[in-house]
């Protein structure tokens, strides 16, 4: 049903859609790159109002503070009694769905104000912390292209988010239909049709969705096989600088149960994990040198993890 809604708006960029709501149902956060133009702030913009919660958006820039985001303490004076005190007054990370919005763009300090955030779902300020309502969902955006004035993201910022998403450019007939769609007088309306009560539900649910030993042994196996020295497969000792730690296993669970549960299923299948494999691993792998210079990414090394790694022959 929240598929179907976004696709009143979002022509095509099915897999996108897809791993944007497996992360939902999962509970994480997504980071999404794409040059300009893919629509991925409309996508985010559309998910949050086919949701009956609250959405903030926040445009990174360079001179953005942390107290932008998290929040600040103003002095106020009782009328009554003269006296004066500090409230802390909420920004915008108090939300349901938070889009932060070329996140690269803004420097280290500011970006490192959404860690607490994201990981424990509170905010500390002047000694205080403040928890967060769930559902929080940090779905952010950034422009791979533009390296001038930007901030990469650290390997402890990238390693919170569940997934990151490379959104493409759509094929011939899904930018046909874009064209003819968004240069028309036709609106489409798009309506909540979930509430944050039945989001947390539904994240609940995905914990319970069943996977065998076997295929845990093989997450397990896979995402060990990703770090250099300790991997039995050549082209990881050959490209890789650091691979993936423990979180990366848990997320390759946790997607794979909510894609079963999207689909009705409530047994995660080797095909699940194939799906969300480089969506989950891709910026939790650091190539060396070498592979930067010869192109080779990050999903290739987990391509060959996966064609290397010899999954349970029952969950074929």
């Amino acid at each position: 049903m929240l598929k179907k809604e976004i696709g009143k708006v979002i022509v095509g960029q099915e897999q996108i859609v897809e791993e944007l709501l497996i992360t939902f149902c999962a509970g994480g956060h997504a980071l999404l790159e794409g040059v300009p133009g893919l629509a991925k702030t409309l996508m985010i913009r559309t998910l949050a109002e086919a949701i009956d919660t609250d959405f903030k958006r926040i445009q990174f820039t360079p001179d953005l503070m942390p107290t932008d985001i998290v929040g600040t303490e103003i002095l106020e004076e009782d009328h009554g009694t003269g006296k004066r005190y500090f409230t802390f007054q909420k920004g915008p990370v108090f939300t349901n769905i938070l889009l932060a919005d070329e996140i690269n763009r803004t420097p280290p300090k500011t970006q490192a104000a959404l860690l607490e955030a994201m990981q424990e779902y509170r905010v500390t300020s002047g000694g205080n912390t403040f928890n967060l309502e769930r559902p929080f969902f940090v779905l952010a955006t950034q422009n791979p292209i533009e390296q001038s004035g930007t901030y990469p993201l650290p390997e402890a910022q990238l390693d919170r988010f569940l997934m990151f998403l490379k959104v493409d450019y759509p094929s011939e007939t899904e930018e046909f239909d874009v064209l003819k769609k968004t240069t028309s007088d036709e609106f489409t309306e798009v309506k909540p049709v979930m509430n944050a009560e039945e989001v947390v539900k539904i994240q609940k649910l995905v914990r319970k969705v069943m996977i065998s030993d076997d295929l845990i042994s093989y997450v397990n196996s896979v995402v060990r096989n990703t770090r250099p020295g300790e991997s039995s497969v050549a082209f990881v000792n050959e490209w890789v600088e650091w691979g993936a730690g423990p979180r990366a296993g848990q997320a390759l669970i946790l997607t794979a149960k909510a894609r079963a549960l999207i689909d009705q299923r409530y047994s995660v299948t080797l095909k699940d994990l194939s799906f969300v494999a480089n969506a989950v691993l891709r910026h939790r792998l650091l190539l060396n040198f070498r592979a930067e210079s010869e192109g080779i990414t990050a999903d290739q090394v987990t391509k060959n993890i996966l064609k290397e790694i010899h999954p349970p022959q029952s969950n074929i």
